[in-house]
């Protein structure tokens, strides 16, 4: 009986390793939490750049990795530009911004 107690100790105790390991993430992959997180950020970018009016004609796309969020697209203006990327730093959660924007 105290065998089989250590022998399901061991194999709950390597389950336990080997999902934890496999939600966590890596250098290029993101692990649950934080996909959840990043889309967020991104639903949130949106929300912001739509609601601004200056750039409501604006293709801008973005796209968000563990909270480092790229804007790419074209723009207008130098203008469009830069208050992309500033209501962009403003959502919560983003820890940097990636100007890919180009000018029409």
């Amino acid at each position: 009986m105290k065998r089989l107690a250590k022998y399901l100790s061991a194999l709950f105790l390597a389950v336990l390793l080997v999902s934890a390991t496999g939600c966590a993430s890596t250098a290029k992959q993101e692990g649950t939490g934080e996909y959840v997180d990043d889309s967020v950020i991104t639903t949130k970018v949106k929300a912001a750049i739509l609601n601004e009016p200056s750039l409501k004609s604006a293709e801008i796309n973005v796209e968000t990795f563990k909270g480092v969020v790229q804007l790419s697209g074209f723009v207008s203006s130098q203008a469009a530009i830069n208050k992309a990327v500033a209501l962009a730093r403003t959502v919560g959660g983003v820890t940097s911004v990636k100007n890919d924007m180009r000018l029409k």
